[in-house]
């Protein structure tokens, strides 16, 4: 029996909701949530009822929040908001993203301040259940007023509009109601609003957003150490002591993270008393830039648990006298935590193509130029750091803050947006981009450590080093390079080096963990 999750009850995690959405655990709602609902949408019928304006439920929208709409017609201005407001364009959002999007908009919903009827979540529910997941266009949202277009996009089906991912295809929601008889939902009062003001698209792309972020932390510090030992680098700036002087908790994890990996190495401990007094700083400084990276995803995972455990629709309905319209959709508290971690992203990737560079000169002992033993003839490993280079500077680009752009919309009346939309969507791209930089970099790391063998590094290490060579085999002349940069890439994806690394160390009884790896390794 399949674990279950509270809406509107439990605590949600990043790590649950994409439990939720991948379906190894149920959403569900609990019987006290239901009455909270049923209280919420309650209050709403006897706002309309009562008549007093109260914005959202009887009256217009944005610029239009005089004009007051006459009882029999508040449920037909909550289907005209849906469909007006239904203004995406570009491609398909993926659909885990927008799966995501409807589970953190259930459970914002259920906490009872919103108006919704149970219905309405229910439907939602059957959506997720049945792997129906609506049709999201990518561009539009401003991200204040909440994600509007998109969330608009989202909802359509529940009156039987718009498209949804079904089975491998694209369909009309007309054609999916026609297989299982269903009718459309019938909004009531405020429903409308509710549904589609909110942050739930830059919120669920901040999920996966913080789920990406995680694996290349992870895998950067891998692909770093096992770089490390090709260059012959020291593993002295490791040490605790030296971080103790300056205690970032990312710092203290990523040092300690390469010492585990190179744990009683061969490949270091024979340079021990080497003349050379210090490495370039994208092996020396490791701890400090992939730890201040490590510290912003940590920023990013304590905001985003806020966001999605909290009410960002508007109006928000205490009781039938008590609504306040504010401005909990507006996606600034986590727009600026999205930039942040966007810049944080690209520097891993920068250090990472330094480190691929560094690989190429030629000026660590046995390690020829280029990574090839015979060159003129051979390019070697001169174009693939090209590949990086470019990535590397396309993420520079994007780097530009989207939060400090604002650009007034609904006549004014919106006239400080957060633009968090994009933000979140260009934190995810440039992952991707690092994700392949990562790729190459593990690529020409093994080539590097392949100069000293017969010497060994430690059984963690090993491990991946074998298991990389499964896969990628040793290049000892030109050849087609993109097919191997391809399979080292979807290594970095996968996340297996991850989970085989500490596979060996629970064998082995080897530490990898780290005294910060609760806070780095949970969300």
């Amino acid at each position: 029996m399949k674990n279950t999750f509270q809406y509107g009850q439990q605590h949600l995690t990043a790590s649950i909701a994409l439990s939720i959405s991948k379906g190894e655990i149920l959403g569900v709602l609990s019987d006290e949530t239901k009455e909270k609902i049923r209280t919420s949408a309650s209050a709403v019928e006897k706002i309309v009822a009562n008549g007093k304006p109260v914005y959202g439920i009887n009256t217009g929208f944005g610029p239009l929040c005089t004009t007051m709409i006459s009882p029999d017609q508040t449920r037909k201005l909550q289907e005209n908001i849906l469909k007006s407001h239904a203004v995406g364009v570009g491609e398909p959002i993926p659909i885990d993203v927008s799966k995501v999007m409807l589970i953190l908009k259930i459970h914002a919903l259920a906490k009872g301040f919103s108006g919704i009827q149970e219905d309405t979540l229910d439907r939602m529910l059957w959506h997720i259940q049945h792997d129906a997941i609506p049709v999201v266009p990518k561009q539009g949202s401003v991200g204040a007023s909440g994600d509007l277009a998109p969330l608009s996009h989202l909802f359509l089906p529940l009156i039987g509009l718009g498209r949804v991912h079904y089975k491998g295809e694209i369909i009309p929601t007309s054609k999916l109601f026609k297989e299982y008889q269903l009718e459309p939902i019938h909004l009531g009062p405020k429903e409308g609003l509710a549904l589609i003001n909110g942050t739930q698209f830059i919120a669920a792309f901040g999920v996966k957003v913080l789920e990406r972020f995680y694996n290349i932390l992870a895998h950067a510090d891998i692909t770093g150490a096992m770089m490390l030992e090709g260059l012959l680098g020291s593993v002295k700036p490791f040490s605790a002591e030296l971080h103790q002087l300056r205690p970032y908790a990312g710092n203290q994890h990523v040092a300690q993270t390469i010492l585990n990996l190179l744990h009683e190495s061969e490949i270091v401990h024979s340079h021990a008393t080497c003349a050379r007094v210090q490495d370039p700083y994208s092996l020396r400084c490791m701890p400090q830039v992939h730890g201040a990276s490590r510290n912003a995803w940590l920023h990013l995972k304590q905001t985003l648990e806020i966001e999605i455990n909290s009410v960002t629709d508007n109006p928000v309905v205490f009781d039938e006298n008590h609504t306040i319209s504010g401005g909990n959709f507006h996606g600034q508290p986590i727009a600026m935590p999205l930039d942040y971690a966007c810049l944080a992203a690209s520097e891993i990737g920068n250090i990472s193509d330094r480190r691929i560079y560094l690989s190429l000169e030629g000026d660590t002992p046995g390690v020829p130029k280029l990574l090839l033993k015979e060159t003129g003839l051979n390019s070697g490993f001169m174009i693939p750091q090209y590949t990086t280079a470019a990535l590397a500077s396309e993420n520079k680009g994007l780097c530009f803050p989207s939060s400090a752009d604002s650009i007034p919309t609904s006549l004014g009346q919106e006239d400080h947006v957060s633009m968090g939309s994009i933000g979140a969507r260009k934190a995810l791209q440039v992952i991707e981009n690092v994700e392949k930089i990562l790729g190459v970099e593990l690529f020409c790391a093994a080539q590097a450590v392949d100069f000293h063998s017969p010497l060994k590094s430690g059984k963690i290490m090993t491990a991946l080093y074998d298991h990389v060579r499964t896969k990628i085999k040793h290049v000892t002349e030109d050849q087609i390079m993109y097919e191997d940069m391809e399979t080292a890439i979807s290594i970095i994806q996968s996340g297996e080096l991850l989970t085989l690394a500490r596979e060996v160390a629970d064998k082995e009884g080897l530490q990898l963990e780290t005294g910060w790896s609760k806070e780095f390794d949970r969300f």
